[in-house]
């Protein structure tokens, strides 16, 4: 069975980073190592929220919505 993971990460300029991945460690490197174009200029990063899913297209869903401007509220409130 595969694992999906919905992840959030603080980026060093206050900012957030949504992600969605099935190999949720060897992203969290990839991160880190600024080898991923939408977080490397804002590192470091630390990982704020991990849920993890066991249907791909649920767990596409999610971070669609945490992107939406009613997941970014949603997110604020909960997690943040």
């Amino acid at each position: 069975m595969e694992i999906w993971v919905v992840y959030i990460l603080n980026c060093a300029d206050g900012n957030t980073y949504t992600g969605c991945t099935n190999s949720f460690a060897d992203r969290l490197i990839k991160h880190r190592a600024g080898c991923v174009k939408s977080t490397k200029s804002r590192l470091p990063v630390s990982v704020l929220l991990e849920i993890t899913f066991y249907d791909k297209y649920k767990a596409f869903n999610f971070e669609k919505y945490l992107k939406s401007g009613s997941g970014r509220a949603f997110s604020k409130r909960h997690f943040q």
